[in-house]
């Protein structure tokens, strides 16, 4: 039980790699919050891990909110008696194409679900881990944030963000024992969003064009990037903070 009794919130946990972390964490030990503003998609996560004998609750909350968020981290102390980690996984992107034909306000929603989340869960779960003496937050980046591809500019922004924002955290709240890491997953095919990613629906010819960018063969999974949450929430990384870790195949371009 890697992760053993820490309270857990998974934002964006309804349903893709959000619910792959939400799970993996829950059967490893940790006392989990979902959540999502898809009420059935988390209260569906909820009963399937409760299911399997771990320890979930549902809220619902949009992240780009900062009372919602304050309630959320509210009700994972209130359930759980402290906060321990905060997994800020959900995301949202533009569809694929030239940069110039995304509106404003789908920019606006690009960095309010992917960057103003992270201030938010900051602003109110810092104070939360503060007084437990410590804390993680794991913010879900991506690749494009490093090797951006032409298409999702303001998206690769938004990301790009994540991980320097991520790195500047971690330097300031080191002192408080709160460690901050990014991961950057590679393209999956399976999420909600992978049309959107892809510019239109994912066949066979679009899954070989990404699949080709990965030296191991294979696209990533939600297990894979809940693997790397796992070791990140755990206390084997204690000493790890400020890092990315590229889920990602050996992405090539």
């Amino acid at each position: 039980m890697r992760v053993h009794n820490k309270s857990i919130i998974v934002t964006g946990a309804g349903n893709g790699i959000g619910e792959g972390v939400a799970k993996r964490l829950a059967a490893e030990g940790g006392k989990v919050l979902v959540n999502d503003i898809n009420e059935a998609g988390g209260q569906r996560v909820v009963a399937e891990i409760t299911a399997a004998g771990g320890t979930a609750a549902f809220f619902k909350a949009d992240v780009t909110k900062s009372a919602e968020v304050k309630a959320m981290v509210d009700e994972a102390v209130r359930l759980y008696g402290q906060l321990d980690v905060v997994v800020n996984n959900a995301g949202w992107t533009h569809r694929n194409r030239p940069m110039l034909e995304v509106s404003e306000d789908e920019f606006d929603k690009v960095y309010a679900i992917n960057m103003k989340s992270i201030y938010l869960s900051a602003i109110h779960a810092v104070p939360a881990m503060r007084q437990a003496g410590g804390g993680s937050f794991i913010n879900i980046a991506s690749t494009a944030g490093l090797r951006p591809r032409p298409g999702l500019t303001w998206y690769n922004g938004s990301k790009g963000a994540v991980i320097i924002t991520s790195k500047s955290m971690a330097a300031e709240l080191g002192p408080d024992n709160i460690r901050v890491n990014c991961i950057n997953p590679v393209f999956n095919p399976d999420t909600g969003l992978a049309a959107e990613f892809a510019g239109g629906p994912v066949d066979e010819a679009r899954r070989a064009k990404f699949l080709a960018s990965i030296p191991l063969g294979r696209f990533s999974t939600a297990l894979d990037v809940a693997n790397a949450a796992l070791y990140l929430a755990s206390d084997e990384a204690a000493f790890i903070s400020g890092v990315c870790i590229e889920v990602d195949g050996a992405r090539c371009v």
